[in-house]
């Protein structure tokens, strides 16, 4: 288990392998604002934290585990490797070099960053992915900013992306690539799911349920993500957003309020394109 008791907070992510649906996301803490932010986020019941190679904080994350006092077991942790690894023993090497920044000896989700398909190699990547999960090294593996393009190939090669972790917010709803996981039984993880810049926070589709319910904007954004089942990792290092973040299970949207926030798609793309952006 994931370390929550309640399943309506996480989601199946493989056989035995539950994902809570609300995460920490780290990026672009580092050092110890990292640490002592992820440190304070278990305190506050966080029991899934993320993190990446890029992220350059991969140790301040463990660090923060560290010294939170929680028994392992008891966290889900995420981690995302870089290009240079797209090799199915390249991965192995990721993976050995993650768990000792992390200072566990395993990971419950590794990630294929980006796909950088001009390399072409991210198939092999998530080969190395799947021996690493039947080796027991991790409990599970997906992929990051795939388009359905880069999703066909790997499951051409016989493999079933679990989750698929892009770009997802109220302006940025990309039907078609959620249309796709839903069509290939491929769980969302929403990243930047509050957005950049927030402009949406203040419009009435979000404020009106937030007067309404006593809940703050974020709140009512993050409860979206949650009820159209996906993963979302918004990032904070002040402890009254936390715990605000984390406390989306008490309520409820109406499907009227759903689709007047989901209305707010505006068709933009991804802020970064991953048919050339990559690291």
């Amino acid at each position: 288990m994931t370390g929550t008791r309640d399943d309506t907070t996480t989601a199946e992510l493989a056989p035995g392998v539950r994902i809570p649906l609300i995460g920490l996301g780290t990026w672009p803490l580092t050092g110890e604002d990292a640490a002592a932010a992820v440190a304070q986020a278990i305190g506050s019941g966080y029991r899934h934290i993320d993190t990446a190679e890029n992220y350059a904080n991969e140790t301040a994350v463990g660090e923060g585990i560290r010294r939170s006092g929680i028994e392992r077991s008891r966290l889900f942790l995420t981690t995302k490797f870089n290009t240079e690894w797209h090799s199915r023993d390249g991965v192995r090497e990721a993976f050995g070099h993650a768990v000792t920044r992390l200072r566990t000896d395993y990971l419950d989700l590794f990630l294929v960053h980006w796909p950088n398909p001009a390399q072409g190699r991210f198939v092999e990547a998530c080969e190395g992915l799947q021996r690493l999960v039947d080796e027991g090294s991790i409990r599970a593996w997906g992929v990051s900013n795939f388009k359905p393009a880069h999703l066909r190939l790997v499951h051409d090669a016989g493999l079933q992306v679990p989750v698929n972790q892009v770009q997802i917010d109220p302006e940025h709803g990309q039907p078609r690539q959620l249309a796709y996981h839903r069509d290939h039984g491929i769980l969302t993880a929403a990243y930047s799911p509050l957005g950049r810049n927030g402009a949406f926070l203040s419009h009435p589709a979000v404020t009106g349920p937030a007067r309404d319910l006593g809940k703050t904007p974020a709140q009512i954004v993050l409860r979206w993500h949650v009820q159209h089942g996906r993963v979302a990792v918004p990032k904070s290092a002040s402890l009254d957003r936390q715990r605000e973040n984390l406390d989306v299970f008490t309520f409820a949207l109406s499907q009227e309020q759903l689709d007047a926030i989901d209305a707010l798609d505006t068709g933009a793309p991804p802020r970064l394109d991953s048919d050339t952006f990559f690291h």
